[in-house]
């Protein structure tokens, strides 16, 4: 039909925009995906969309105009970006450029916030990116075989103190603890990297006086007034899996606010690692 609304998708990197993009093709939407030339899975071709449009992280304009000459009035951002590629690695075309200038904090909220806006100006409305995945969100409760232990339980309390103080000023979402101290704090890396880095301190504390326990909990919190349009914190196996190997038994997020990209089978690999998983 001439008139279809199209749907469109900004894809960043991970699994999250191809999970968006298959739920929202079963609802019928007809969907026009903006591939970020930096981020994107190239797998992203093979799952139906009505059309990809690769392009770099920083043309904003090629971006809009895309949308506008496919007939798109909602979007959805879908995908992690890497925090240190939108202030460090791109070249912005004048739109962006103009609008980063204009920003009184850079960090993620104050941009892609401002980019949200642009896009609005423009008659595009971005919708919550988890649209068409409630059923990936975090239920409250424990969502392991093993519930938290009474120092993983101290660990947590301790945590989300430090993350929600944190996430105010969006530095991250993410803490590592151990023994109620903060051995590791997510900023432009990502939360996979800040949990490699902690295990990495623990290990360099082998064999001295430390009285730190060596089990790990990280801690992932959305922030204060977290805007479910972008940004919103995202599990996967790879979580769980870097967990593993950097020694965490124990993975704290918000209930209703944290993605579980890979639904069950998150829960089936913490349980095999022993790991415990709870939503509060």
């Amino acid at each position: 039909m001439a008139n279809e609304q199209k749907l469109g998708l900004i894809a960043g990197n991970g699994r999250f925009p191809l999970l968006v993009l298959d739920a929202a093709k079963a609802r019928g939407e007809s969907v026009i995906v903006a591939a970020i030339q930096e981020e994107t899975f190239p797998e992203i071709e093979s799952h139906g969309a009505a059309a990809v449009h690769w392009m770099s992280l920083g043309e904003l304009s090629k971006l809009i105009d895309t949308f506008k000459r496919e007939g798109v009035t909602r979007a959805i951002m879908a995908g992690q970006v890497k925090h240190k590629q939108i202030f460090s690695s791109i070249k912005p075309d004048w739109r962006l450029a103009k609008l980063i200038l204009s920003l009184t904090t850079r960090n993620t909220d104050s941009l892609i916030g401002a980019v949200a806006k642009v896009l609005a100006d423009e008659g595009i409305t971005l919708l919550d990116s988890t649209s068409f995945l409630e059923p990936l969100l975090a239920r409250a409760g424990v969502l392991t075989q093993r519930a938290p232990s009474g120092e993983e339980r101290k660990n947590i309390e301790y945590g989300r103190a430090v993350a929600r103080h944190l996430a105010q000023y969006d530095i991250g979402q993410t803490v590592v603890i151990a023994e109620s101290a903060c051995v590791a704090v997510e900023a432009m890396e990502g939360t996979d990297a800040a949990i490699r880095r902690a295990g990495e301190i623990m290990r360099g504390l082998e064999g001295s006086a430390s009285t730190l326990s060596r089990a790990l909990t990280v801690v992932k919190v959305a922030k204060p007034n977290q805007d479910m349009r972008f940004d919103v914190p995202v599990v996967g196996l790879s979580t769980i899996e870097t967990m593993q190997r950097a020694g965490a038994t124990c993975l704290a997020i918000d209930a209703g606010k944290c993605l579980l990209l890979d639904g069950e089978r998150i829960s089936e690999a913490a349980n095999a690692a022993g790991a415990t998983i709870v939503a509060e």
